[in-house]
Formats: C-alpha cells, structure tokens, sequence
C-alpha cells in the first residue's frame, strides 16, 4: 500500500431518525445529488439506499434507512423497521437525526435502537426553523442526559456551511482503510431504481395524505436506446394501489393528476440524467400488497 493509500479512511455512516426529521434531505445534501426522494409523507424512503462522497482523503458511504415507527403494523411496515435494524448492525457511525428543539416518543424509540458499541452522532437538523436559538443549550444538556453521544451537530441540512462542517465531524470516526468506490461515485443504486423512486416521490407529493400509506411503483421496462438525436431512455412503470377507489385518486379528473405525476418524474430523470426520457405510467390494483410478504418480495423490498 502507497502512502497516499494509507492516509485514505472509509466507512458506513447510517442516518436514521423517526419519519420527517428530514434524513433523505441530508443524505441528498451530504452526496450531493438526489439519491433519496423526499416528501412529507411517513417513511416516503422504504429501502436501504447507499449515497456516496469522497471528500480529500476520505469516502463517506451513507446510508439512508426508512423512518422507524410502529404505527404501522403491516408486513411492509415490519420490512421496513427490519432495514433500520440491519443497517445499524453493519455501519461504522450513526447519525442520530432529530429536529432541534424536539424529542418526542417516536424519537425515544429509535434511540433504543442504538448499538453500545458504535459512535452515535445527534445531529440538531432544522435549526433555521427555531424561533430561539438560545433554547438549543438547554435542550442539548437534556439530550446529554438521554445517551453518551459522541458529538452534537445543530445544523440546517439545507445550509451548505453546515453540511461541509459534518463532513468535518464525522471524518475522524471512519476506519482508516481502502475505499469502497471510485471517487466519483454517488450511489450503488441503479438506473432502474432511482426511476420508480423519482415516481414514488411525485406520486406522494400530488396526492398528499389522500392516497393512503400502502401504494408503491413497479417498473415494467427500462431501456437504454442510442438514438441519432441523442441517448434516451424508454420507461413504463406501473402504479399499485390497494382498492379501486385509490386507482381514481391517482388517475385524477380526465386523467390530470397522473399525467402531472409523470411529467414531473421524466423531467426530473432528463435534468438527473442529462438525456430524453419517454415516459409512460398505468395504475394497477393489488388488494394486500402491502401485508404479503410473497407481493414484497416481487416489488424489490428486501
């Protein structure tokens, strides 16, 4: 091993928090590009999504986890509590995400999950969106009393001085070792996956607390063409909902709310991927899904 080599540190770093702490918005902001969609929907992130950074010396791969909760008691829900637990059993840190000023029972929950034998950082997000700076130190002397945390970071992920400054923090607990990826590196995920994600999103953010908890997406066909014009990419994807009642919430009046649905995502692809994206969505009924575990398994949830 060179010298260079040897100075190199890398490792797992897990972000986990309760749902809407806003982990997938500083998993976005640490790699630097979208990798985890985000909305104000419970768990909008549902599977175990690695996000990349090599910054100097250093390789931070993070892992973005679904909000633990247990107000949900489907077998999707259990899946995904399952993925928390997981990723926290392999990472080198924890980002312990809260919204400072606040620490509820759902926060205490995931607190418990904590390993003893790994350094938790608490990291304070949505500082901008407190009132009274000056109510942080107390609260930060409670949070103390609750768990030996390794450091505390009030911070605003939305803030790029504050981003870099975790960067900084959480440097010196990776394990000095050889990279995982090449530098440029941003996701292990593919393609494929970011386009039912980037659906998932626009889906959740148009329709809002109507549609209910249990929808997902399924792409159908993905496909890669070199056309005269340019690259581009084919991509039918379908839609699956729980009863028919929620096919029409989707679908919307004469059709609107699903043809907004995909706009949204293809220009999000054509910006994410610099090419033309055809596009075409169908809304399709499967009664259960989200409580078989046999239909989880067939739709990509580990």
């Amino acid at each position: 091993m060179d010298e260079a080599a040897s100075e190199r540190r890398c490792g797992l770093v897990a972000i986990v928090g309760r749902p809407n702490v806003g982990k997938s918005t500083l998993m976005n902001a640490l790699v630097g590009q979208k990798v985890s969609i985000t909305s104000s929907k419970a768990q909008t992130t549902r599977h175990r999504i690695l996000g990349v950074r090599t910054v100097g010396e250093a390789q931070f791969v993070f892992v973005d986890t679904p909000g633990f909760q247990e107000r949900h008691t489907a077998a999707l829900n259990r899946n995904l509590n399952r993925v928390v637990r997981s990723a926290l059993a392999d990472v080198d840190v924890v980002l312990f995400v809260v919204e400072a000023g606040r620490f509820g029972l759902d926060d205490a929950k995931v607190l418990a999950l904590m390993p003893p034998d790994k350094p938790v950082l608490l990291v304070a997000n949505k500082l901008d969106a407190l009132q009274r700076r000056s109510a942080v130190l107390p609260w930060l002397k409670d949070m103390q009393q609750r768990h030996a945390f390794a450091e505390y970071v009030p911070m605003s992920a939305r803030k790029a001085d504050d981003v870099q400054r975790l960067f900084a923090i959480v440097e010196p607990y990776l394990p000095r070792q050889a990279w995982f990826y090449e530098s440029d590196a941003l996701t292990d995920r593919s393609e494929r996956f970011l386009a039912s994600e980037l659906i998932r999103e626009k889906l959740f953010r148009l329709t809002g607390d109507e549609l209910p908890y249990a929808s997902t997406v399924v792409i159908e066909r993905f496909e890669e063409v070199d056309d005269p014009r340019g690259p581009l990419r084919r991509i039918a994807a379908s839609i699956v909902v729980e009863r028919e009642a929620h096919k029409g919430m989707v679908i919307g009046e004469g059709g609107e709310r699903l043809k907004r649905i995909g706009t949204d995502a293809r220009r999000e692809m054509e910006h994410l991927w610099e090419c033309k994206v055809f596009l075409e969505l169908w809304v399709k009924v499967r009664s259960g899904w989200a409580d078989d575990e046999q239909h989880l398994r067939s739709y990509g949830y580990e």
